[in-house]
């Protein structure tokens, strides 16, 4: 069974454009079938975009069609932004939407392909892949993050939110929620040695 977070998409694109306004940016990006919240762009993934604190190099993980990374940089053109993701057709539509912002794309299963440290990891996890995948990713990122890195995770509080909060809290040794929305947090720990 094909899911957005699968790596081959066997339906056809059927390539469409969405209208994405959010902290006032407004932009057309491309989507199709097979990627995650095809039709608009998702209430978590705007509220990360509207919340999220970044600094340094910064990895949109999971990226999707890249909404969240896209919007992070054209916030400061000046940032350093890594989008990856499994799904080879959500990368595509990603690099489409990127052209011209010098932002790198990796296809990477979680942290496969990515060896460098990041200073901010961004992620609206994939719960649909469930909990033990949501949880390896909040592990791996912990590991992937500079001293004093930022981790920020969106989700629904009462569908799935509060055991990845209490998993961050696990891993990083703190947690809090620096935004809320219609059911949805933003999650966000520091990495401290």
């Amino acid at each position: 069974m094909e899911h957005y977070f699968s790596e081959k998409q066997e339906s056809s694109l059927r390539l469409k454009k969405i209208n994405i306004k959010v902290k006032g940016i407004d932009f057309d990006a491309y989507s199709g079938n097979g990627v995650f919240s095809k039709n608009r762009l998702d209430a978590g993934s705007k509220l990360l975009i509207e919340k999220s604190i970044v600094k340094g190099k910064i990895l949109d993980l999971g990226c999707g069609i890249g909404i969240v990374g896209i919007c992070i940089k054209k916030l400061n053109l000046g940032l350093d932004i890594v989008m990856s993701d499994v799904n080879k057709r959500a990368l595509y539509l990603a690099k489409k939407n990127s052209s011209g912002l010098n932002i790198k794309i990796v296809k990477s299963d979680v942290f496969d392909n990515l060896d460098e440290k990041f200073d901010t990891i961004l992620l609206n996890p994939p719960q649909a892949a469930g909990k033990e995948m949501c949880f390896r990713m909040i592990r791996e990122s912990y590991e992937h993050l500079n001293n004093d890195g930022f981790f920020e995770l969106v989700a629904r509080h009462n569908k799935g939110g509060k055991s990845y909060m209490k998993c961050m809290q696990e891993i990083f040794g703190n947690v809090k929620d620096i935004g809320k929305k219609s059911g949805y947090r933003v999650y966000f720990s520091i990495r401290k040695l």
